[in-house]
């Protein structure tokens, strides 16, 4: 496992008050993924269900966690989950363009982020995508994926 620092587990404990709604200090399965992104985690849905040993829906609604049996998931995604990489994101924002000229509609990758894989919320996609449209409401791929991967590092 990997070891966590005193300001590690410092924020994991407040994060976790933060999403408990008992007064156990506990949090339930359906919860684990907000807490891990909002800890500056990234792991998909997947990631999140392969680490609870992959339970039932009926298990991700009812199950619960306490600060003590959260630590070693926190451990695990930490290890394990694997980050993007510019070239992965380069290549998945180029596949939109459809002229080849290096630019992409801000409209058409606002869509994809609202109703494609792990949808984002309004908020979630104006944090993305604020500042990054010209006055034709185009992106810069190469701009905008050195961008999101900048955004990455600046947040740990």
């Amino acid at each position: 496992m990997v070891d966590l620092n005193d300001s590690q587990l410092e924020d994991i404990k407040e994060a976790f008050e933060v999403f408990s709604q008992t007064p156990e200090l506990e949090i339930g399965y359906d919860q684990v993924g907000s807490i891990l992104r909002s800890l500056n985690l990234n792991p998909t849905d997947e990631d999140v269900h392969k680490v609870l040993g992959r339970p039932s829906n009926e298990d991700m609604a009812a199950k619960k966690f306490k600060y003590e049996e959260f630590l070693p998931v926190y451990q695990q995604v930490l290890k394990d989950v694997v980050e993007g990489t510019y070239d992965d994101i380069l290549e998945g924002v180029r596949v939109f363009d459809k002229e080849g000229n290096g630019t992409v509609m801000g409209a058409e990758i606002r869509h994809v982020l609202r109703t494609l894989g792990e949808k984002l919320t309004p908020n979630e996609i104006s944090s993305v995508m604020d500042g990054q449209e010209d006055m034709n409401g185009s992106l810069n791929i190469e701009t905008f994926c050195k961008y999101l991967i900048d955004g990455k590092k600046e947040e740990k």
